[in-house]
């Protein structure tokens, strides 16, 4: 058994040798191309005829269409162990009505593990962790932000330069600067205060953008986990 991809190619093979022998003769290449097209067009209606209706939902088609699959490319013991995988992977992110978006389905290569340790998660993945040995490593029943803006001092997009005679002025400056980012971490924190009015209920942040230290500091404190720098693909999931 197996998906037909040699069949295919030995029989594509086949027709360009035939059709190769009809040039040597003169005939014109147009003319096997429009008896390519009439073979195209007779083979899809006997496929119409002879294909067997089967359900998204039915799980043991679909199970068997990946065994046939894998069991070409791979040996048969890590082909039935992937088959349940790729099955309910994407029966996951299979939506009603729509195409199914095999990008929502991401792979994560892990140097330090063998093909057979390959397992589902059954959620979101990020490669990569809190950046603050204050936050919590596992949290549950959490309230979940995604943003895309900067909790970091960011320099300006034009040449700027400020100009100060003494050593007030420069605190007043980076007072100034700090409190532009103190600004957006506290309405993260009120937030959390205001959604999280139970012990039990959680806060976690995932940015898109940078979270320097200071802001991670003030985060931490209050209990949230936050994530700087998160794939837009990620986000996107």
């Amino acid at each position: 058994t197996g998906d037909g991809t040699t069949s295919t190619v030995l029989m594509i093979g086949e027709i360009m040798k035939q059709a190769e022998r009809y040039l040597a003769e003169g005939t014109h290449p147009r003319v096997l191309v429009e008896g390519f097209e009439e073979a195209k067009k007779a083979a899809l209606e006997f496929l119409e005829t002879f294909k067997i209706a089967s359900s998204h939902e039915d799980r043991e088609v679909l199970r068997c269409v990946a065994r046939t699959s894998l069991r070409t490319k791979l040996h048969e013991h890590l082909a039935d162990q992937l088959t349940d995988i790729v099955t309910d992977a994407t029966l996951m992110v299979r939506k009603d009505n729509e195409p199914i978006d095999l990008h929502m389905v991401e792979i994560m290569h892990m140097r330090h593990k063998l093909d057979e340790d390959t397992q589902l998660v059954r959620g979101l993945v990020l490669d990569h962790g809190a950046r603050h040995a204050g936050m919590p490593r596992r949290l549950e029943n959490c309230f979940i932000l995604t943003a895309n803006v900067s909790l970091e001092y960011e320099k300006s997009e034009v040449n700027s330069g400020f100009f100060y005679s003494n050593a007030e002025q420069r605190e007043k400056l980076v007072a100034a600067e700090r409190q532009y980012t103190d600004e957006r971490v506290q309405k993260i924190i009120d937030l959390k205060r205001q959604v999280c009015d139970t012990p039990d209920k959680t806060f976690v942040l995932i940015n898109q953008k940078g979270i320097d230290p200071l802001s991670l500091d003030l985060l931490a404190k209050e209990g949230i986990i936050a994530l700087r720098r998160a794939k837009k693909r990620n986000m996107e999931r």
